[in-house]
């Protein structure tokens, strides 16, 4: 009698595995000459896949040729180098490596002992990784998978926190004050997610104004914080960013790190895009007065070539997060003696082994390299820049910052007053006139009120062959 083996062809996964690796490398090669944006419409893949799945399967090379044929017309090319939508990732070489071993290996890092090395590869890692960026001594990492979570995580912290014992008697069937949360009118909206998430609902976030830099305006933060005391309600935690999503903005940590201190609430630094600049020393300016943080999260799957998803949340204050989270049934309990058990420290009990792809490519790139390449990004941001300005038809909406651009194009009445209608209408053709090229892709955004083309450059194979393609449509 036959045992029934789910793998029982090991050369054919051989031949499909060599066959695949091929295909990525010249899909690596060649991927500026595809359209970086999916043509495709609602319900295309459907149309094109074969029913399925049949009762005896497929083999895997029909299986790879049905991905080229139906699956890749649906793929917007993230790992294009005219990729300067929202915030560019780079699928790098040794990143993508580091994904096939994981994938292999098929580890659950939950507790030390379901992997020691998965766990102690996380810790290493993140230590190195926190001296390469110049953050304090002592921190405290863990991997997650998207800033949005470990926001949330972070802010679950700072709610346990603020002593009214949430873990053991819950936010609800009691009488508690108001707890507010507050970050600039520029950040990611993960930080109103994770309020609602928290039970302080929309109303306990309070966005302060930004100035004209579009970073946060901390002297409306204080006068905020103090309005709020005043009428008893308890500010819970501040979220200061590095690195806006619409401009890349840079708030004033330093000085929202007194008022947080001056109000014994919890410091969050968003440097979900911003954090991987300071790999290289002349942007350490970036963590000025990051000593004051009580956690601060890093997306290395952003600028530093990492495949998605791969977000570092460092704490200054790890105690905390574990007694927010930490919950071990019988089951988990191991004889493993002082280990680091990373379920202890989020939602998550099962935890792929992220931080073999962020070794791989620290250690193959090497710090000089991947400070090159993210310079050579705010160069070309830099000289984008220049080039826009020197047109009178394109007006910066935002000073260019790190590796994004924020522009839109004019429309002058005869009066040579500008038109804001047309100026918003023709900057949204202009938009989509790219966009629908193929040769690029952008995203937008609304700067009080003006509509803006955003550019954000940070591809590992961007060079200014790509980001030149933006002056033709001018």
């Amino acid at each position: 009698m036959n045992e029934s083996v789910l793998d029982q062809e090991p050369e054919e996964f051989r031949k499909a595995a060599h066959a695949a690796v091929d295909w990525i490398v010249d899909y690596l090669q060649n991927v500026d000459s595809r359209p970086v944006l999916s043509r495709d419409r609602p319900g295309d893949l459907s149309r094109r896949l074969p029913d399925g799945p049949t009762d005896h399967g497929r083999t895997l090379d029909e299986l790879l040729a049905v991905f080229d044929t139906a699956v890749m017309p649906g793929i917007t090319h993230w790992n294009h180098p005219a990729f300067f939508a929202y915030f560019a990732i780079t699928g790098s070489r040794a990143g993508i490596l580091g994904e096939m071993l994981s994938a292999a290996l098929n580890v659950n890092g939950m507790l030390w002992k379901t992997s020691p090395a998965a766990t102690e590869l996380e810790t290493i890692v993140l230590d190195r990784l926190r001296g390469l960026f110049g953050l304090p001594v002592g921190l405290f990492g863990i991997i997650n998978d998207t800033a949005s979570i470990n926001t949330f995580l972070a802010l679950c912290a700072a709610r346990e926190a603020l002593g009214f014992d949430i873990r053991s008697k819950g936010m609800t069937g009691r009488a508690l004050p108001q707890f507010r949360i507050y970050c600039s009118d520029q950040s990611h909206s993960s930080v109103e997610k994770a309020a609602l998430a928290l039970g302080f609902g929309a109303t306990g976030v309070t966005k302060i104004g930004s100035d004209a830099s579009f970073s946060m305006d901390s002297s409306a933060l204080w006068k905020a914080v103090s309005e709020d005391r005043a009428n008893g309600i308890v500010p819970c935690a501040v979220v200061a960013t590095v690195g806006t999503t619409s401009t890349a903005a840079v708030d004033p940590v330093r000085r929202i790190g007194e008022t947080a201190r001056e109000a014994a609430m919890w410091l969050h630094v968003d440097a979900a895009y911003g954090g991987s600049a300071t790999i290289d020393p002349e942007f350490r300016g970036l963590w000025d007065g990051i000593e004051a943080a009580d956690s601060i999260v890093v997306n290395p799957h952003k600028w530093l070539f990492t495949p998605v998803d791969c977000s570092v949340l460092w704490t200054s204050r790890p105690d905390v997060l574990r007694e927010t989270f930490s919950l071990v049934p019988e089951y988990l309990r191991t004889d493993a003696g002082e280990v680091i058990d990373y379920m202890d420290y989020g939602l998550q009990l099962g935890r792929r082994f992220r931080a073999l792809k962020l070794w791989l490519v620290l250690e193959h790139y090497g710090t000089d390299h991947l400070r090159q390449v993210i310079r050579h990004h705010v160069d070309l941001a830099a000289r984008l820049a220049r080039e826009l300005t020197s047109r009178e038809n394109i007006e910066l909406l935002a000073p260019q910052s790190l590796g994004v651009v924020v522009f839109r194009r004019l429309v002058r009445g005869a009066d040579g007053v500008i038109d804001e209608v047309a100026s918003r209408a023709r900057t949204e053709d202009l938009l989509a006139e790219m966009n629908e090229s193929g040769r690029l892709f952008v995203s937008h955004t609304i700067l009080r009120g003006r509509y803006g083309i955003r550019v954000a450059i940070g591809n590992g194979a961007t060079t200014w062959a790509q980001v030149g393609r933006i002056l033709e449509f001018l």
